[in-house]
């Protein structure tokens, strides 16, 4: 079985409550593919954690670079960053962020897909009806991808 590297500087590893944390309080993330001629391709995206089944929930096209590159290979990486503190000098803050390796599978359109959708926006928008409004209105164009986390390590540096 695959082992995956451990944070080289330990001093800098935060637990993983801290980065699941992180995740799941996080906006956007920047989702890398396997793309085209093996260029990496990496896109900034909203998504929702779902720390019940450890799992990271995204919407988009049903075409295009990402979902082409996803057809072929189905490992991903995905790193959010953010919580920029500071605690010592005013001009280095220190900077969390998580990196998470897992496979990105297709959801099928449906109630789950729909379901996963609603979760989804509702990280996003205001209140329900309008969620509901949205996915009436666009939610056939839209779809629902679903991150598998096989492996996730977060970390703590100090901008200088």
């Amino acid at each position: 079985m695959f082992r995956f590297r451990t944070i080289r500087k330990k001093q800098n590893e935060i637990d993983i409550d801290a980065a699941k944390e992180l995740l799941l309080s996080g906006r956007r993330g920047v989702l890398a593919v396997n793309g085209d001629d093996g260029y990496p391709y990496a896109i900034p995206i909203n998504y929702v954690y779902d720390k019940e089944v450890q799992k990271i929930y995204f919407h988009g096209a049903h075409a295009g670079h990402k979902v082409d590159a996803l057809r072929n290979c189905d490992k991903v990486c995905f790193t959010v960053y953010g919580n920029e503190i500071i605690k010592e000098e005013a001009w280095a803050p220190f900077l969390q962020s998580v990196v998470v390796f897992g496979r990105c599978h297709f959801v099928e359109s449906g109630a789950k897909a729909t379901a996963l959708l609603k979760q989804f926006a509702m990280k996003y928008y205001p209140d329900a009806q309008m969620v509901d409004e949205e996915i009436a209105r666009a939610g056939k164009a839209a779809q629902v991808f679903e991150i598998e986390i096989e492996h996730l390590s977060g970390k703590e540096i100090q901008e200088r």
